[in-house]
């Protein structure tokens, strides 16, 4: 595991970055745990379909933007750790779109949580 995390820690921006990334979603666990009990039963978690009750999840689907980014924070973690040693460019690139995914996931969630209350 160690060899495996050391092509990241050889870059400093890229390993800032994955640093940063998982801080912030560190805060918006703990942001969606602070204010789960505040929540009411239905939640609008999915804006993008039609009006209505589609919409709406139960009280866990704040969860679920969480759960994807998680994944999604894994897999680029892997992806890079990877693909590091070939061209570190695209490792970089990778960082940053994992840092703009978090930002726009902890607003994603902090707003819907403030309208909400």
């Amino acid at each position: 595991m160690k060899k495996f995390l050391s092509n990241i820690k050889a870059d400093r921006l890229t390993f800032r970055g994955f640093i940063i990334s998982f801080v912030l979603i560190i805060v918006t666990t703990l942001y969606i745990l602070i204010n789960y009990r505040n929540l009411p039963p239905l939640i609008p978690i999915f804006n993008q379909l039609p009006w209505g009750f589609e919409r709406l999840a139960g009280t866990w689907g704040i969860f679920i933007p969480l759960v994807v980014l998680g994944i999604i924070f894994i897999f680029n973690v892997i992806f890079t750790s990877i693909v590091y040693a070939k061209n570190p460019l695209i490792a970089i690139i990778v960082a940053a779109t994992t840092l703009l995914l978090v930002v726009m996931n902890f607003i994603f969630v902090v707003r819907t949580i403030l309208v909400i209350l």
